[in-house]
C-alpha cells in the first residue's frame, strides 16, 4: 500500500530570510495526522536567503541529518565542529544529551537549499557526535546507494535507529528498484525532478508511505531526478 502525501499539503512559511517546507509537524505547523512516520519525525525542505541562517540553538535527544542540493551551508556547534555543507555531502548530528549548533549561508548571491531530517533515537541520553561524509553523483546514479544506517555499512554516516536511507538519482526513462524486507516500512520522498513509484507519479517536495510493497520500483520521468527513501523498522 502506497499512501500519498502531495507537496501542496505541507506546512509552509516564508520568513524572508528562511522559505521552508514541513512534510511532517514542525513548529508553528501541527497536523495530528501527520506527526512523523515510525522513527522518522521530521522532513523538512528549506531554502536560505543569501546571508541567511539559523542563529544558535539546542536539541537533544534527536538524530539530524543534513542533505544539500544547492548551495553552501556552514555549521559550528558546541562540540567545536565547523565545516561546510556542500551538494552530495551529507551531515549526522547526534544531539544525545544536548547540543548547541548554528547553521549560515554566507554566500552573497546564492541560496542554499536542503531537505533537514530528523529521526527519534533507539535510546535517550546518548553522547552528542557529528560525522559528514561526500557520496559522489556516480555513486548515486540510476542506483540507491545508502547514505546513512545503524552501523555505517558501506561507508555510510551512522544513525543511532533501526533505520537506512538511501538516495538515488534516477535518469528519465531509467528504473531503480528496492527490496523491502519482511515486517519493515518505507518512506520517499522526491527532492527534485519526478519519478513513478510502483506507478504512482511523485514530483518534487511529494513524498509516500510504504507498506506491504516488497518490491518498490522508482522510474525517471521527464527529468533527472533524486529521491530519498527511508527504510524503517
Amino acid at each position: 500500500m502506497i499512501t500519498f502525501r502531495p507537496a501542496a499539503e505541507r506546512g509552509h512559511f516564508n520568513h524572508g530570510w528562511l522559505d521552508t517546507y514541513h512534510t511532517f509537524s514542525f513548529a508553528d505547523y501541527w497536523d495530528p495526522k501527520h506527526m512523523g512516520y515510525r522513527s522518522l519525525r521530521v522532513i523538512n525542505e528549506d531554502k536560505v536567503a543569501p546571508q541567511g541562517g539559523f542563529g544558535t540553538h539546542p536539541h537533544r535527544d534527536m538524530e539530524i541529518i543534513t542533505y544539500v542540493l544547492e548551495g553552501a551551508l556552514a555549521h559550528k556547534d558546541s562540540m567545536g565542529t565547523g565545516s561546510v555543507i556542500r551538494p552530495g555531502e551529507v551531515q549526522r548530528m547526534s544531539a544525545g544529551t544536548g547540543v548547541l549548533h548554528s547553521e549560515f549561508n554566507h554566500s552573497s548571491s546564492e541560496l542554499v537549499h536542503l531537505l533537514q531530517i530528523w529521526i527519534l533515537p533507539g535510546s535517550r541520553g546518548l553522547q552528542p557526535s557529528y560525522e559528514q561524509k561526500k557520496f559522489a553523483t556516480d555513486e548515486k546514479l540510476n542506483r540507491f546507494r545508502l547514505i546513512a544506517s545503524p552501523d555505517g555499512s558501506d561507508g555510510s554516516v551512522t544513525i543511532h535507529q533501526d533505520a537506512k536511507l538511501s538516495a538515488a538519482i534516477v535518469e528519465p526513462g531509467k528504473s531503480v528498484t528496492y527490496q523491502l524486507g519482511t515486517g519493515r516500512y518505507a518512506w520517499i520522498q522526491v527532492a527534485r525532478g519526478e519519478i513513478s513509484l510502483n506507478g504512482t507519479t511523485l514530483r518534487a517536495g511529494d513524498g509516500a508511505s510504504v507498506e506491504n510493497e516488497p518490491v518498490m520500483a522508482v522510474t525517471g520521468q521527464s527529468e533527472r531526478s533524486e529521491v530519498l527513501l527511508f527504510d524503517l523498522a
